[in-house]
């Protein structure tokens, strides 16, 4: 682990499914505390149709200023599922039937009325890649250099997560810590931007509601350093008592 640097991470979401609205992502927030844990931050996130074009643009532009790219959606049995060819398109290289997923994939049909074409277009990679293991389904998802093909389905991406778990370079995992306030952030914002200033390493997000018929915020402040983290929080706490507001630690 090297804690100097910030290590980064896209991520592409692919289905016309989500940008309809027929689906709800919740892949975002899993892998960006996934993420986090490994010491990558998860700095931009883009969603794409099944589209050739669109997807490999996407591929290209991310990979490029990222240390990780991530995709989900877009690698099952069906014709419209184009996200391999896209990225191999992206890459420029063949498609190719993976001898080892090929393998997997006819053992875990073998009980669930065989191989068939579709199921078979689950073994494609692109030419090069390697294996993300699948316990939930069968089908692995896809390494290729920096590039990580996951499936859509949180709780089969959840377990391709799983295994990637302590093998991805990192930084210091970003730590946080939340503290809550009945206050309007407008009427602190000179205390967030002075408090972050004076405590290089830390950044404070304020993220506002309106409860039981009172305006509040939360905020959460993030570093990689433990002790600096710490001495953030207690100046917030300290500056929005100075300013005639209890604060409440964990958040509101």
């Amino acid at each position: 682990m090297t804690e100097s640097r910030i290590y980064t991470a896209a991520l592409v979401i692919i289905g016309d499914e989500i940008l309809s609205g027929r689906t709800q992502d919740k892949n975002v927030s899993q892998i960006a505390l996934w993420l986090n844990i490994q010491g990558i931050r998860l700095k931009e996130v883009r969603v794409v149709a099944d589209d050739m074009d669109a997807i490999i643009e996407a591929v290209n532009i991310l990979r490029a200023r990222n240390d990780y790219l991530f995709t989900t959606g877009g690698i099952g049995p069906t014709h419209d599922d184009i996200t391999v060819d896209a990225i191999a398109a992206a890459l420029g290289v063949d498609v190719v039937i993976h001898p080892e997923a090929s393998a997997v994939l006819h053992k875990y049909y073998e009980t669930r009325g065989g191989i068939n074409p579709g199921r078979l277009r689950m073994a494609r990679v692109p030419d090069g890649a390697d294996l993300i293991p699948n316990k939930m389904s069968g089908a692995p998802g896809i390494r290729h250099g920096n590039i990580f093909i996951m499936a859509g389905v949180p709780h089969i991406t959840a377990g391709m997560l799983d295994a990637l778990t302590g093998t991805l370079e990192g930084g210091a995992p970003l730590l946080s810590h939340q503290v809550g306030c009945w206050v309007a952030e407008s009427e602190v914002a000179k205390l967030l931007g002075d408090t972050e200033k004076h405590h290089e390493g830390c950044q404070i997000g304020s993220y506002p509601f309106f409860r039981d018929g009172k305006v509040g915020a939360n905020f959460v402040v993030r570093s990689t350093d433990a002790h600096k983290l710490n001495e953030c929080v207690e100046a917030l706490r300290l500056g929005l008592r100075g300013l005639g507001y209890d604060s409440v630690d964990g958040g509101i």
